[in-house]
């Protein structure tokens, strides 16, 4: 009777194991789509703002038509990328663009006076430093999940039940230099 307690008893904890470590993978899997979402709203909150942008340069530097085709351009793949790594390289050509967008705009002192340009600049800034914490908060649960499903024993759970690493989300930064003051 003792023996079989005793196997009774390991199966049990096997199964609670089995029970608790599939729980722990699905809210961690829970956790970075939930960071994914976050990162898009904040994108897609970056597209919106991007054609206003465009069109109050477009304003004042009208003869940097390639400028503006390729920023737009940008935006068309990048709202129509699937997946991290598409997004990644999506994101990275418009950061290129907006930097590039940026410094036609230092050419123009009217422009940079613009209070127009001005509220869209400070919009975009709080958004790139939105995508910014969301993209760490999504890369900090990625690292977690890929983690519980390399571990074992959890690593047998996760190839039961198919659960599969997930790609960091790794884009430049923008550009950050030192403030510069004319005086």
């Amino acid at each position: 009777m003792a023996p079989v307690g005793i196997v009774l008893g390991v199966v049990v904890l096997v199964v609670l194991y089995g029970v608790f470590a599939f729980n722990r993978l699905v809210s961690l899997r829970n956790r970075v789509d939930n960071g994914w979402s976050q990162i898009d709203v904040q994108l897609r909150r970056r597209y919106d703002l991007i054609p206003n942008l465009v069109e109050t340069v477009k304003g004042y530097a009208a003869h940097e038509r390639e400028l503006f085709e390729h920023v737009a351009e940008a935006r068309a793949k990048a709202t129509g990328a699937q997946g991290v790594e598409q997004q990644a390289q999506a994101e990275n050509v418009i950061t290129a663009g907006l930097r590039s967008l940026f410094a036609v705009a230092e050419n123009y002192p009217e422009l940079k006076a613009n209070q127009n340009f001005l509220a869209l600049q400070e919009e975009l800034s709080g958004t790139e430093s939105k995508i910014a914490y969301a993209r760490q908060f999504y890369n900090d649960e990625v690292a977690k999940l890929n983690t519980a499903i390399q571990k074992f024993p959890a690593s047998i759970v996760a190839n039961m039940f198919r659960f599969q690493p997930r790609p960091f989300f790794e884009i430049e930064e923008p550009a950050r230099g030192p403030v510069q003051v004319d005086l």
